[in-house]
């Protein structure tokens, strides 16, 4: 009789799970498909102000573009010209992306057209003033007369700008209705859902003595999952380290190769130049004038054939010469050559070292060169008495060294576009002595990141393997 009774409390419990079980499931399945379709219409209707905001653009920059006809008209310099050519490829290029937004879209496609067609009408009217005034030199009759016409078409445009845009709100309405669809579904589902979790829990009270060993037995292997869970999270962590490295790597390799195509390009023409100088300057009856021209013509040569010669060393393999080392002495070496600039500005070094960390196997002039690089720029970034914080770890069987410094710091863009060459914030600055470190860091096997937040300073995290 127990057994009887034991038995049926087993079964209603079971039953209670499965059934809780099956509704949250469907609940957790539709409320999944719901944020879905969600995220989907939020990405349309943000395509679709897009759309409206490129459309504001395109007729902003005819505007702009007549208004610099009209002042070219004015003042008759041609400097103001330059404006009106920017707008017109300004106004092109966020046509051509207003088009590519609504590939999608025949209705639109066929109304851009004729669009193109009135905005293409528009500047060859004010192209057409520019050449009347360029030709007679005054604000002729002619083109005083055109000047209704030139308005009418661009209310013509603006009119059919404003049809697209109430064509493209239509949809951004109906989109929006799609959101607040899916929106209330996903709260409904989400009540079903508390409102299970709530009956499940008092049932859960209800049959607690029954199930108090088995939910021992589950907390032991949540407690097993959750530790199997940091272990591959560390794992992940570990791949997204090494995705990143192996980016880096490639983002290198590509711009070695864009180098060298770059030196090729520029050297061939530049030697024809080079050659041609020197035959002019054996023809040309010699004056200062003509001396002059000369020098400057080699003098850029030169400058120019040292900044392809510097792009190439920046980013070319060079040989290693490897030795055991300990990084904590690299970097005191490094600290050593950048002393002067620490006194001068009086920098505030603190060192972090770990005392027994492991060696690595590097080429240990060209990673000086690579640390001082870090501790050159670091300086520069910090106004007088500021903090330059150096900490060496070993982690993961690998050594870390990190270089943090409390100057002006750089904005994300800026951190994304650290490496590549000629790119530098500094007023006086090269571009390539980051380049150059991370050649030297990539080449030794090592890895090297950055991160910065404005106003607060940079960090640059440096890794290598044990020797």
């Amino acid at each position: 009789m127990i057994k009887n009774i034991v038995d049926k409390i087993a079964d209603r419990t079971r039953w209670g799970y499965l059934a809780a079980f099956i509704l949250l499931l469907i609940s957790y399945i539709v409320s999944f498909i719901s944020t879905q379709n969600l995220m989907k219409q939020a990405q349309l209707v943000n395509h679709t102000n897009e759309v409206i905001h490129d459309l504001d653009n395109v007729i902003s920059f005819v505007t702009k573009g007549e208004s610099a006809v009209r002042g070219y008209l004015i003042t008759n310099k041609k400097p103001i010209l330059a404006q009106y050519y920017i707008s017109r490829n300004n106004a092109d290029s966020t046509f051509k992306h207003v088009k590519l937004r609504t590939i999608d879209n025949t209705v639109q496609q066929n109304q851009l057209d004729t669009l193109k067609s009135l905005i293409n009408s528009k500047f060859s009217w004010m192209e057409n003033g520019i050449s009347i005034f360029d030709s007679t030199g005054t604000i002729s009759k002619q083109i005083i007369e055109n000047s209704s016409e030139g308005l009418a078409r661009m209310i013509k445009a603006e009119n059919f700008v404003h049809k697209m845009q109430d064509e493209e709100r239509k949809l951004w309405a109906t989109r929006y209705g799609q959101i607040a669809k899916y929106s209330d579904i996903i709260k409904a589902f989400n009540i079903i859902s508390i409102i299970t979790a709530i009956l499940l829990t008092f049932y859960s009270i209800l049959t607690f003595n029954k199930e108090n060993k088995a939910k021992r037995e589950a907390s032991k292997k949540a407690a097993a999952f959750r530790e199997q869970l940091e272990i591959r999270v560390d794992e992940l962590a570990a791949l997204n380290l090494e995705l990143i490295e192996l980016r880096n790597m490639e983002k290198f390799a590509v711009t070695g190769r864009i180098s060298r195509t770059i030196a090729h390009e520029v050297r061939n023409p530049l030697t024809n130049i080079n050659l041609a100088t020197e035959q002019l300057r054996s023809e040309v009856p010699p004056g200062d004038d003509v001396n002059l021209l000369f020098e400057m013509i080699s003098r850029n040569s030169n400058r120019i054939n040292q900044l392809i010669s510097d792009l190439l060393d920046s980013t070319r393999t060079s040989e290693l010469n490897y030795a055991k080392v300990s990084v904590n002495d690299i970097l005191d070496s490094s600290l050593e050559f950048a002393k002067d600039r620490i006194q001068l500005k009086q920098i505030n070094v603190l060192k972090d070292y770990e005392i027994d960390i492991c060696q690595i196997l590097v080429d240990e002039e060209k990673i000086k060169i690579a640390f001082l690089n870090i501790i050159v720029n670091a300086i520069e970034a910090m106004d007088e008495h500021g903090i330059l914080q150096i900490t060496t770890r070993t982690k993961n069987r690998r050594c870390t060294a990190t270089i943090t410094d409390n100057g002006r710091g750089m904005t994300k863009a800026d951190v994304g576009r650290l490496f590549e060459p000629y790119f530098t914030t500094k007023e006086k600055g090269t571009g390539l002595g980051l380049t150059n470190t991370q050649n030297i860091i990539l080449s030794h096997g090592a890895s090297i990141s950055a991160e910065s937040t404005p106003g607060k300073g940079t960090t640059f995290t440096l890794s290598f393997d044990f020797a």
